[in-house]
């Protein structure tokens, strides 16, 4: 699958698609947003918690963050949203979700990475008191099938898709040969999140590769320079590796580094991982890094504010909405380089 030019433009009519048709859902109720905010001030705003997942200026949370900003400022007095940000530890997400269920608001988005088991009873309960819960970036299928008429949905990537998609693309565009090593970076140890790891190694293996793993630790993952000793040492066990596939955002953005560290010039191997910062901009313009997954971020701020509002406005189920639809290298980098650099793409 090829994210060119033509992809992306694609991509954005998608996206824009998707917002003219909750527009229009507002124009056929009679609610449309051009009917203005004295309107709107006679609706009581609902209360929303909303996840962004990983620390506060963090390159994807800020993306997400920025997205469900964004659909707040549209739906203007309507709403009234708390952002969370967990630095993308399971833990803190449950902790946080029964607080914010514990304060009884109209509507949760929450991010998934805690898996089913860990969030199950507090979505059962938190739908049993009559709020609203939507899903991004991890998908909870079992939850969404239960509770999906009551408008738990989803916004993110098909996880094990996007991996496998990855893997295939970087195996095409390295040219690593079967026999050959890479080195797949990721987070099996997460039930649901871990699918995307899983994805990029079967991909991998299907193409003859020699895959080594490192499950990304606790430090690594909420500090991801933390993990230049790991993967320095790494690289002097292994000075044939061709392929390396981080499954982080952070990790990704920080390929650069690790190269450098490790003695690596451009092209030497091949980088490829997930998500779009500024710094992975100058990994991909640099050379460094080969190709990314693009799964939009903003979308997944932007849409789980909307799911929550049509549902308690227009009992509209929980919609489940791909976001995981390309990929992007030195060649249309420059297109989605202006969206990157503000906030808007990733």
């Amino acid at each position: 699958m090829m994210y060119r030019a033509c992809k992306t433009r694609s991509a954005r009519r998608i996206a824009i698609s998707v917002v003219a048709v909750l527009f229009l859902a507002f124009a056929m109720t009679g609610t449309a947003f051009a009917e203005g905010a004295a309107e709107a001030t006679e609706e009581d705003p609902l209360d929303i918690y909303f996840f962004a997942g990983g620390p506060p200026g963090g390159p994807f949370a800020t993306v997400v963050h920025n997205g469900a900003r964004a659909a707040a400022e549209i739906l203007g007095p309507r709403v009234n949203v708390r952002y969370l940000f967990s630095d993308w530890s399971p833990d803190e997400m449950v902790r946080q979700f029964q607080e914010a269920v514990a304060a009884r608001p109209d509507g949760i988005a929450v991010m998934g990475h805690p898996g089913v088991d860990a969030l199950e009873p507090f979505v059962d309960e938190a739908v049993e008191a009559g709020i609203i819960v939507t899903s991004q970036n991890v998908t909870l299928p079992q939850l969404q099938a239960r509770h999906g008429e009551r408008g738990f949905g989803y916004v993110g990537q098909e996880l094990y898709e996007s991996g496998y998609m990855l893997g295939e693309a970087a195996v095409q565009r390295s040219g690593i040969q079967s026999g050959e090593r890479a080195l797949v970076w990721g987070l099996q140890r997460l039930p649901e999140r871990g699918q995307r790891t899983i994805g990029a190694v079967d991909a991998l293996e299907d193409a003859g590769v020699e895959v080594d793993y490192i499950e990304i630790s606790e430090e690594v993952d909420a500090d991801a320079s933390a993990g230049i000793p790991v993967f320095v040492g790494y690289a002097e066990a292994n000075p044939d590796v061709r392929l390396v596939i981080t499954d982080h955002g952070a990790l990704t953005a920080t390929i650069p580094s690790y190269f450098e560290a490790a003695g690596f010039d451009p092209g030497d191997v091949f980088g490829a991982g997930f998500d779009v910062s500024p710094t992975t901009l100058d990994g991909i313009r640099e050379g460094y890094i080969g190709v990314v997954h693009s799964q939009q971020p903003f979308l997944q701020g932007f849409l789980p504010i909307f799911q929550i509002y049509l549902t308690a406005r227009y009992g509209i189920a929980g919609l489940h909405i791909d976001t995981g639809v390309g990929l992007i290298d030195a060649e249309n980098v420059e297109i989605l380089a202006p969206l990157v650099e503000a906030g808007e793409a990733g």
